[in-house]
């Protein structure tokens, strides 16, 4: 078992660990050395028991907390992936019944005379204002 020198608020420790757990443990110890570097920091040298029960306790806190946040993310992750579920299981819906009104022909080919006529008249009241004023 491998021996791993580690310093909590200006103190050394050595702990032992499971080979390849090293880099594992070098880093759990620089986030209490933090903590402890912080109550050191605001309240100068501590007895050895009490800055690392106070460290602990800082990161305890910081640790429930941040459980807290992942169990409320992983909730409304399974809330959004049901609804998803939900809307890829709904059926299709209908294709919107769209109607086009159709001008029977009838209708275009009365509306063509009468366009036709509108236009006679039109060019003979041409002609008579002309004529009249010659």
């Amino acid at each position: 078992m491998p021996d791993v020198r580690i310093t909590i608020g200006g103190r050394d420790y050595d702990v032992a660990c499971q080979p390849g757990e090293e880099p594992y443990l070098q880093s759990a110890a620089r986030y209490l050395d933090g903590e402890a570097q912080q109550l050191v920091d605001q309240i100068g040298r501590l007895p050895e028991q009490r800055m690392l029960l106070m460290s602990g306790l800082m990161l305890a806190d910081k640790t429930a907390s941040l459980e807290e946040q992942l169990r409320v993310a992983e909730s409304r992750a399974a809330e959004l992936e049901q609804t998803v579920a939900e809307m890829q299981n709904r059926p299709e819906a209908a294709p919107e019944r769209v109607e086009v009104p159709v001008i029977p022909q009838s209708v275009l080919e009365a509306l063509e005379q009468m366009a036709s006529r509108a236009e006679a008249v039109a060019e003979e009241t041409g002609r008579r204002a002309h004529g009249s004023e010659s």
